[in-house]
């Protein structure tokens, strides 16, 4: 594809072509994953047709979020809901990363967000030969149809755990002339089995710079994970949970600010006749 032609698929977009922010598939947006481990990207929700709806307690702060969903960036010309990608780190029937990533989920629908979590589930570790699986395929689509992802990690030996850093060796640095990231915001969140640290946020944060991806300024550390969700795997009530709510209030903001430019504008050294 010429920069040209680049450039007109993509105007008013965002960071998608028409053809890309179009993607979808069958069983996408269900509670429950296909056959072969695709979709299900609303496993979040306790009712399919109610967004930002979880187990247990309602607790979402919804009248404090009205003020995240009605913003505006002046001048704004995009009047889609942001689309926004979750991925999180760890395969375990009780993760907590997976937990905090829904109610990220959440928290970003109650603002107006169209989100996707991804289910690393069934994805192969990475192998060049194995591009034409369904898991990848799905991966990389999700990643071009969105504007902003939402990262969530646990910390494991200091650093984030392989099933997330598969998911990033999976989404190329370029495909064509195309970079599959660049330009989308990104969010980073961590869980602790013990004490706070932000060796995972800092490890993601340095994924999504090689990634072209600009960073929301605040992030989250969890610290003792197992002590901060109930039962049905909500969070409790705290200054974890706060941050959580301000980390994603800031991340829609920024997202709708940076979502204007497409996303090769920041890299654009064309010079044009003065």
């Amino acid at each position: 594809m010429s920069a040209t032609a680049a450039v007109s698929t993509r105007a008013g977009l965002g960071c998608a072509s028409a053809e890309e922010a179009a993607y979808t598939l069958d069983g996408g947006y269900a509670l429950e994953p296909n056959a072969d481990g695709t979709g299900g990207w609303l496993a979040h929700r306790a009712s399919l047709d109610l967004p930002s709806s979880g187990a247990g307690d309602d607790w979402l702060p919804r009248d404090m979020l009205e003020a995240a969903r009605d913003f505006r960036p002046a001048g704004a010309k995009l009047a889609h809901a942001p689309r926004v990608l979750v991925l999180y780190g760890s395969l375990r029937e009780s993760s907590f990363s997976r937990r905090l990533a829904h109610e990220c989920a959440r928290l970003l629908e109650a603002m107006g967000a169209d989100v996707r979590v991804f289910s690393p589930q069934g994805l192969p570790v990475r192998d060049p030969s194995l591009e034409d699986h369904p898991k990848v395929k799905e991966l990389r689509a999700l990643s071009l149809w969105s504007e902003a992802h939402v990262w969530v990690s646990p910390e494991m030996h200091g650093t984030i755990t392989g099933v997330f850093k598969n998911q990033i060796d999976w989404l190329p640095l370029n495909t064509g002339s195309v970079r599959p990231t660049q330009g989308r915001t990104a969010a980073v969140l961590q869980v602790n089995g013990g004490s706070q640290s932000f060796n995972a946020v800092n490890e993601l944060r340095r994924l999504a710079r090689w990634m072209r991806m600009p960073c929301t300024t605040n992030q989250s550390s969890v610290a003792k994970a197992w002590q901060e969700f109930d039962e049905a795997g909500r969070m409790k009530p705290g200054p974890f949970r706060e941050r959580v709510v301000d980390v994603m209030e800031e991340h829609i903001k920024f997202t709708r600010l940076m979502r204007e430019r497409r996303a090769d504008f920041p890299v654009d050294r064309e010079m044009t006749a003065r």
